[in-house]
């Protein structure tokens, strides 16, 4: 039974009203850049092969077929964004939804919104200081501070992680306190992450952002892999105030390298049990077409919200949390 108030907004009206001058204030960032902005589908014929994130499904039922169309709700909208930088827009921005099928909490609502943009001719350096300006406009923070992702395993949990073998990291887990997990984990990753989220991110960034570099080359998702030192990939992540903000990467452009990573992705998914993903074909056809040199990254919009407006959850920042939508 709901409560008689289930009705309402889970956020003050006024809460949504300084939301939208802040949203105001986002897109007057990136006019003032000449950034402009796009909008691309939330439905595609295609979900993403990422380990780490499970897609919304629906059918479609078009009037012309036979049988239902399978489609997925975008977890991003980066593969359609490129799709459009490979077709020549240029640097480009998005404020839109995603939708992820995951928990709900604190900081996650199955539906939620992104801003993502893509700035042709730019390495994640550039990018990390584009970041830095939009967080010291929105937020009034102090200036962003750089922190490799080596070196805040060293600081915060006592070894190397471009070093560390599978059992030296298990080891230091469960010396923390996570041998119930660390004891049943045999892959590398999965430890590394719970020690970053765990160890690293509640002591970083509390007084000004921080931008965590130099992911494992393991971790790189869609970014380049550095050239010095192909160990670590030109990826990057914003922390403030124990918040995960944003997450970047000098793109990886190269087709076959990229379809690499993706049937990795499905055996890694076939290993755990989870759905194997269809690769999706206009995406590694855009990217054989050529997509320019550029450095992209996705912000969290809600917890953005949070900081500015100082809120503990995303339900005081989000119209209709997911228990009232």
């Amino acid at each position: 039974m709901t409560s008689p108030s289930s009705w309402q907004p889970s956020s003050s009206i006024e809460t949504l009203r300084q939301r939208a001058q802040i949203t105001s204030k986002i897109r007057q960032f990136f006019a003032q850049r000449e950034v402009w902005e796009v909008e691309t589908p939330a439905l595609s014929h295609h979900g993403v092969t990422d380990v780490h994130l499970s897609a919304f499904k629906t059918d479609f039922l078009h009037p012309q077929a036979v049988e239902y169309c399978p489609l997925f709700l975008q977890t991003s909208p980066e593969f359609a964004m490129k799709r459009l930088l490979v077709a020549g827009s240029g640097s480009i921005f998005q404020l839109s939804k995603a939708f992820r099928n995951e928990e709900a909490g604190s900081y996650h609502n199955p539906e939620f919104s992104m801003l993502e943009w893509y700035r042709t001719d730019f390495d994640h350096w550039q990018l990390i200081d584009e970041v830095d300006a939009l967080l010291q406009y929105t937020l009034a923070t102090e200036p962003l501070s750089v922190l490799t992702y080596q070196n805040a395993f060293i600081q915060y949990c006592g070894f190397d992680p471009l070093e560390a073998t599978i059992e030296t990291v298990c080891k230091r887990a469960c010396e923390l306190g996570f041998e119930l997990i660390a004891n049943d984990e045999q892959d590398i990753d999965v430890l590394l992450q719970l020690l970053c989220c765990e160890c690293i991110e509640p002591n970083i960034g509390r007084e000004a952002p921080v931008a965590l570099v130099g992911f494992p080359a393991s971790q790189a998702a869609l970014a380049r892999l550095e050239p010095s030192d192909p160990r670590i990939a030109r990826r990057f992540e914003v922390y403030f105030r124990g918040i995960e903000l944003a997450n970047g990467y000098h793109e990886l452009s190269d087709s076959a390298e990229l379809k690499q990573r993706f049937e990795r992705d499905n055996q890694t998914r076939l290993s755990k049990g989870k759905q194997v993903m269809a690769i999706d074909p206009c995406f590694i056809e855009a990217m054989e077409a050529g997509m320019p040199e550029c450095a992209g990254v996705a912000l969290g919009i809600d917890r953005l919200m949070m900081l500015a407006l100082n809120k503990s959850s995303i339900t005081d920042v989000v119209s209709f949390a997911i228990d009232r939508a």
